[in-house]
């Protein structure tokens, strides 16, 4: 609180040396600084560099509920934001803070945005981060929607299938891969075509670690396994980047008891009623006995 005040004594001076700081958290736990000073500032023991070309327009903010926003520009560099960390998704959904700083003495300062990175946009060599205020969070959706196919994600907190057991992945190095969308692997026994059809595809190293592609198909061709995505990877995947293959699942609750044996975490509603059943009227032919409706 004291650096706030004298912050805003500072600012009734009428003469002000002010510039803008950034706090950028990254959901795998790398934590970086920028400014758009010209010159690198350092508080609570983080280095905000001025060379990344970081800026923002004007921040947005409302009483109330209303979302606060803003954007954040900069340039894309090897040793700061990488293209690769953009197409790895890194900074999707990352913790910013922006202060108010008073460069001369950055004891000075105000926190004056908090929230996450949302859309992101690359361009001529430069990027484009949407803000997002706290606010954000009570924009989302509640409650279960009413259908037949299971809402949770196979192996998450709701689901809770433990994809570790064995039979349900397989760890294995790239071998050749088309434009990071369809690789082939050799060797792959013991899992039945089609088995990781509808599942994930985890890059555990390499420039592309940590990101994640949806299997589209998983078919055999001679002798060899093919999987191919539903769309590409975005970051360099080179020969011998360890990947691992989880199992697919199509959310629907013959699968989830045959394949997974996990009826009783099923997130669906497979017995509700389908539109037929709704638009159904009596007729003349026919069974008119009070049984089911086929």
């Amino acid at each position: 609180m004291a650096g706030r005040e004298e912050l805003l004594a500072h600012l009734a001076g009428g003469v002000a040396t002010l510039c803008r700081a950034w706090a950028v958290q990254r959901r795998d736990g790398v934590v970086l600084g920028f400014t758009d000073h010209d010159r690198d500032l350092k508080f609570d023991g983080l280095t905000y560099r001025a060379e990344t070309g970081m800026t923002a327009r004007a921040l947005m903010q409302t009483t109330g509920f209303a979302v606060d926003n803003s954007e954040a520009v900069g340039a894309l560099s090897s040793d700061a934001v990488t293209e690769a960390d953009l197409l790895a998704g890194r900074y999707d959904a990352a913790e910013v803070r922006c202060w108010l700083v008073n460069w001369t003495d950055v004891r000075q300062r105000l926190l004056q945005f908090r929230g996450t990175f949302g859309e992101i946009v690359r361009s001529a060599g430069a990027f484009r981060a949407e803000l997002r205020g706290l606010t954000e969070a009570l924009n989302q959706p509640q409650g279960r929607v009413y259908q037949r196919d299971c809402a949770a994600i196979l192996g998450d907190a709701q689901c809770r299938f433990d994809l570790g057991q064995p039979g349900f992945s397989a760890e294995l190095a790239v071998q050749t891969h088309t434009e990071r969308r369809v690789f082939v692997f050799s060797g792959v026994a013991g899992f039945a075509a089609g088995w990781f059809e509808k599942g994930r595809l985890r890059l555990l190293d390499g420039q592309a670690r940590g990101v994640i592609g949806l299997i589209k198909t998983d078919r055999t061709e001679g002798g060899q396994r093919v999987i191919e995505l539903w769309d590409r990877i975005g970051p360099p995947v080179a020969a011998g980047d360890r990947i691992r293959l989880e199992a697919g699942c199509d959310r629907q609750a013959a699968t989830c008891q045959s394949k997974f044996n996990n009826f009783h975490n099923f997130r669906g509603f497979p017995h509700i009623p389908g539109e037929d059943w709704l638009l159904s009227y009596p007729t003349e032919s026919g069974a008119n006995d009070g049984g089911r409706l086929r």
